[in-house]
């Protein structure tokens, strides 16, 4: 029988967790911790996903702005107003939106945000800072798979993690944190060019799916008592359902569940875990507003 990883019930009592530290701070008489959102467009997944974050904070006690911007907003435009609000010495930590309209490069985006407010932990000097075992400011996703697996007491070292997804935001950073020492798996990356793509998933302990393909891990893929973790979050069709969609995760969850000693649902796994990683990223800022990294 296997053990369903609550990402939500988790997300809460990391939540709880912070509320405490701020309402500490406030008792002190210290600035109450502001995370800004910057949204370009009205993309329905990148407003649902946006309100949330500004729900989070209302629940642990911190400040927020939510800045909306036009879809058509020239690149130069958000450049300005990531440069002020990197200026603004009220504003602790902010994140930008992704994805952004094609026609603004997210690269350029990401690497005009100050590393000392990127509260999702994409900037260049954080991820080398990461890769460096320094302390840092971690990409929210794979900060959030990492903080699961501690908080569910899995055990990592020594054991075969296979990764399958070779993204900037989940895969490659993922794969560094359970590599690192503290967590010391075996990690292997998997991508679209990879040969023997089912074998060595098979011969996984633990397997992060992350390529945005619902349903591609099937049961014939993953070991008996394996610990499955599901990023996936792509929408598709649900005849009959309230909005005619639902979330799909990149696992067959019927079919692979059975086979496993610990699996992320979708949803309620990994995404709460984003979300909260950006509270705990936020507060570090706040924390250490006089100070490096």
């Amino acid at each position: 029988m296997y053990t369903l990883i609550d990402g939500r019930k988790t997300a809460s009592e990391i939540k709880r967790e912070i509320a405490d530290e701020v309402s500490v701070i406030r008792k002190k008489g210290g600035k109450i911790p502001h995370l800004a959102a910057v949204l370009v467009g009205n993309s329905p997944s990148s407003e649902t996903y946006v309100n949330n974050k500004v729900n989070d904070c209302g629940e642990v006690g911190f400040r927020s702005t939510l800045i909306r911007l036009d879809e058509k907003t020239p690149e130069k435009e958000l450049l300005a107003k990531i440069g002020e609000l990197n200026d603004n010495e009220d504003i602790d930590g902010f994140i930008v939106q992704l994805p952004l309209p094609k026609h603004i490069s997210d690269d350029r985006v990401i690497e005009a945000i100050d590393p000392l407010k990127d509260a999702d932990g994409f900037h260049p000097v954080n991820i080398g800072r990461m890769v460096l075992g320094l302390p840092g400011y971690l990409p929210a996703t794979p900060y959030g798979i990492t903080e699961l697996i501690k908080r569910y007491n899995i055990e990592t070292s020594g054991r075969h993690c296979v990764v399958i997804g070779r993204s900037n935001i989940v895969g490659r950073p993922v794969s560094i944190l359970l590599s690192a020492k503290g967590m010391d798996a075996t990690v292997t990356v998997l991508h679209s060019r990879s040969a023997n793509l089912k074998d060595i998933v098979r011969s996984a302990d633990i397997i992060i799916a992350a390529i945005g393909s619902p349903g591609f891990v099937k049961a014939d893929m993953v070991k008996e008592g394996a610990v499955v973790i599901d990023v996936g979050t792509t929408r598709i069709e649900a005849p009959g359902s309230k909005n005619g969609w639902k979330l799909a995760g990149d696992v067959d969850f019927q079919n692979v569940a059975p086979k496993c000693s610990y699996i992320t649902p979708v949803p309620g796994g990994v995404g709460p875990m984003t979300r909260v990683s950006l509270l705990k990223n936020t507060l570090h800022a706040a924390k250490n507003r006089d100070k490096r990294i």
